[in-house]
């Protein structure tokens, strides 16, 4: 009798599936069960990603066969057949799907839309989550499950090679615009991977450098972008990046994945690598990194090995499984959703059209030379770029488009008449210097009898300045400045133009901040179209020709020169080093900039350094002119229970439909740390204001948004006092002001994240 009830109460401990030996099949309401069904070798595939071995031919089958699914897609991760795991489609995604063509297959063509920094350029939170929601409808009817967008690290230098896929300098900005995105690609039940987790603001020896960061700093401006979008959307997927931070792999540290991610931002989701990121798989998966994409046999038998051998604690494993799972059940493909290849690509290109035009940020406009008046009939195109628009930048940012509109061709889709013998002379310049995709091809130097030609037959100039910025490499410092032929071309153009009584516009066909202050007196106009998109030219002749009037406004500060921005001194710029970027070197702190990046800036990145300073600027923070012109009404304030509720009207007193951005900024009383002169809060745009019509805007603020670091006191602290807050057109021009009292907060955290060793300078 005793045997038998020793008996029973083992078969009692038992799970149905290990009694009847049968596997159970995934849902949602099974994962544990199915957890416990899995074998270590099954656990591991499901860990190390997609395992881009598919060609191997030791690979499994089943990974074989997954990666025929959607090819071209960045990665999967893998099936597990036995348990009803599906393989799941991973894409790039800032600025649109990004399926390539691998093998020299031809690939689907997906939707081209604007770059980030002009997303956020529009300050318009509604919009940006339109364009996410068609992103995710194109991404979903390709097959795709998670987009690996968007990217919200922070422009904290103007030559880093990726900023043109980051929102902007300023965390706020960029928080509120990824919360956007990840709301509107998510509202298809697809998810996002919010990247890169955290201060990847270099791509020089991205996969070995250390970022040597005071806590401070990385709360207050690299964390937080990341902690407003996890607090107010949750992303499906986390992605951690490539650098260290103070000594530690970002993916390897359960400082930043489990303490600030998870324990104290309420992070539901899934941590993933970025490709190949990281060094050691054990500590990435006990640091809270769910999985290692791509993955590699060496890995997935390195997690089998550790658990055997009692290295890896396969509870870890479980835990880590258990997200990805979590992951899996939410998915379309999961889901049986039947994707039809078949997005409307017509009304998805009507949508990139009109949203670049809502981020291109008019500069200059002199005696309203544009819109262009019915007596510009007659353009003439000076510039490369002018017939070979950039629609964006290389690597994971890029999309295989079907088709870019160059500026040619948007005007004369407005039936503008462009100097065709111009256009002659470009096009053999350029065509035998064409390498099948985006390159930027040097200046042609233009003799100055061609010039007066076409001053003498053409009723104005446009002069177009194009750079193409991707991932990989960094900018160099003269990609910041014109060349010497462009800088001749733009003053002979000017100077021949204005003797004719003829105006000049210039456009910048952009992915970055470039120099500006030393030739933005010659012409007439500015516009900045920035890379916007496979409908680019399109887009910038709507805004020439006037159907469509510029509302967007800069996400970060145009200096002067280089070296005005603070972290310039602790920067590569034209840093000589081997460029095999992906080759793994450990840690080191031989080469300054290279091996290690010393964020001696701490805090005053952007406006905050030039503001604080007044440091003079080419175009500040927050700036955009209008074809027409508002009025601020006097802001008012009131409380909605602890927070701080701004209200301004703002009226349209021009002559044409326009719509205004209006940033709130915040001057803090004097406390113990040293503070910025201001700091971006909140913003708020107009609808489209009709000549005389007004709308009055909100903007909300949390006293905790009013927080500083303390590191001695380990504690976020708001301190008691009279703060002023400014409703203002740009971070140097405002508009009015309130000043509200408030009362002290303190909010502790971990003690975490601190620098470990100090570099050599």
């Amino acid at each position: 009798m005793k045997k038998f009830l020793m008996c029973a109460a083992m078969v009692a401990m038992l799970s149905p599936v290990q009694i009847s030996g049968k596997a159970p099949k995934l849902n949602a309401n099974n994962i544990d069960d199915v957890i416990k069904a899995m074998t270590i070798e099954e656990k591991a595939d499901l860990i190390v990603g997609s395992r881009m071995y598919y060609k191997d031919e030791t690979a499994p089958q089943h990974i074989k066969d997954s990666w025929k699914i959607v090819p071209g897609a960045a990665g999967r991760i893998n099936p597990v057949p036995r348990v009803g795991i599906p393989a799941v489609v991973l894409s790039d995604g800032p600025a649109g799907c990004g399926i390539m063509p691998i093998d020299g297959q031809d690939s689907l063509f997906c939707t081209h839309f604007p770059i980030e920094s002009l997303l956020s350029s529009t300050w318009d939170v509604d919009l940006v989550r339109s364009v996410g929601e068609v992103i995710g409808n194109e991404a979903k009817e390709y097959g795709t499950d998670v987009l690996l967008a968007p990217a919200i690290n922070i422009h904290r230098h103007p030559l880093c090679g990726r900023c043109f896929e980051y929102f902007s300098e300023d965390p706020v900005l960029a928080g509120k615009m990824a919360v956007a995105y990840v709301n509107g690609v998510q509202s298809n039940d697809i998810g996002t991977s919010v990247k890169h987790f955290a201060a990847n603001n270099q791509e020089t020896n991205r996969m070995n450098n250390n970022a040597i960061v005071s806590p401070r700093a990385l709360r207050e401006i690299y964390l937080k972008a990341f902690e407003i979008v996890v607090r107010e959307s949750q992303p499906w997927t986390i992605m951690s990046s490539y650098n260290r931070i103070n000594d530690v792999y970002t993916s390897e540290n359960p400082e930043l994945l489990n303490t600030i991610l998870r324990d104290e931002w309420g992070y539901k989701g899934t941590v993933m690598t970025d490709w190949w990121g990281g060094s050691d798989g054990a500590a990435q998966m006990i640091a809270g990194n769910d999985m290692l994409e791509p993955g590699t046999k060496e890995q997935a038998q390195h997690i089998i090995d550790g658990v055997k051998n009692g290295t890896l604690d396969e509870n870890i494993v479980d835990r880590n499984v258990k997200r990805i799972l979590e992951l899996i059940v939410k998915t379309p493909t999961f889901k049986g959703y039947k994707y039809s290849n078949n997005p409307d690509m017509e009304a998805h290109a009507a949508v990139t059209r009109q949203s670049a035009t809502e981020g291109m940020v008019l500069l200059k406009n002199d005696d309203n030379t544009l819109p262009l008046k019915n007596s510009d009939k007659k353009v003439a195109l000076f510039g490369n770029v002018s017939y070979d628009f950039f629609s964006g930048g290389t690597g994971s940012g890029d999309i295989n488009r079907p088709y870019v509109v160059s500026l040619l061709d948007g005007l004369k889709n407005q039936n503008v008449i462009v100097d065709d013998n111009l256009k002659a002379i470009y096009s053999a310049y350029s065509k035998p210097q064409e390498q099948g995709e985006q390159v930027r091809i040097s200046e042609m130097p233009m003799d100055t009898a061609i010039i007066k030609y076409a001053a003498q037959n053409n009723d104005m100039a446009i002069v177009t300045i194009g750079r193409i910025s991707g991932e990989y490499i960094d900018r160099v410092a003269s990609d910041f400045f014109l060349s010497d032929t462009e800088y001749q071309l733009m003053k002979d153009v000017t100077r021949i133009f204005h003797e004719a009584g003829k105006k000049v516009a210039v456009v910048l066909n952009v992915g970055g901040v470039i120099e500006t202050k030393s030739w933005k007196d010659m012409p007439d106009a500015i516009l900045l179209s920035w890379q916007a998109g496979q409908e680019g030219g399109n887009s910038v002749a709507d805004i020439l020709v006037g159907n469509a009037n510029p509302s967007g406004k800069l996400p970060n500060t145009w200096p002067v020169t280089l070296s005005d921005h603070k972290s310039s001194l602790n920067f590569p710029i034209d840093q000589k080093i081997d460029r095999r970027w992906s080759v793994k070197t450990g840690l080191k702190h031989d080469v300054k900039n290279v091996d290690y990046t010393v964020y001696d800036e701490g805090i005053y990145v952007g406006y905050r350094w030039f503001d604080t300073e007044d440091i003079d600027v080419s175009f500040p923070f927050g700036y955009g002119l209008s074809y027409t012109t508002f009025e601020y009404g006097k802001p008012t304030v009131k409380r909605d229970g602890e927070n701080v509720v701004v209200e301004v009207n703002v009226k349209n007193t021009g002559k044409v439909a326009g719509k205004e951005s209006v940033q709130l900024y915040v001057e803090a009383p004097k406390g113990k740390l040293d503070k910025p002169v201001h700091e971006l809060k909140a913003f708020a745009k107009t609808g489209l204001l009709q000549p005389g019509e007004s709308q009055t805007l909100t903007m909300t603020v949390n006293p905790a948004d009013l927080a500083s670091y303390d590191e001695e006191e380990v504690a976020w602290v708001t301190d008691g006092g009279a703060y002023k807050f400014v409703v203002a057109a740009s971070s140097r021009d405002p508009r009015g002001e309130v000043i509200v009292n408030i009362d002290p907060l303190v909010r502790k955290t971990n003690d975490v994240l601190k620098r470990k060793t100090v570099a050599k300078k």
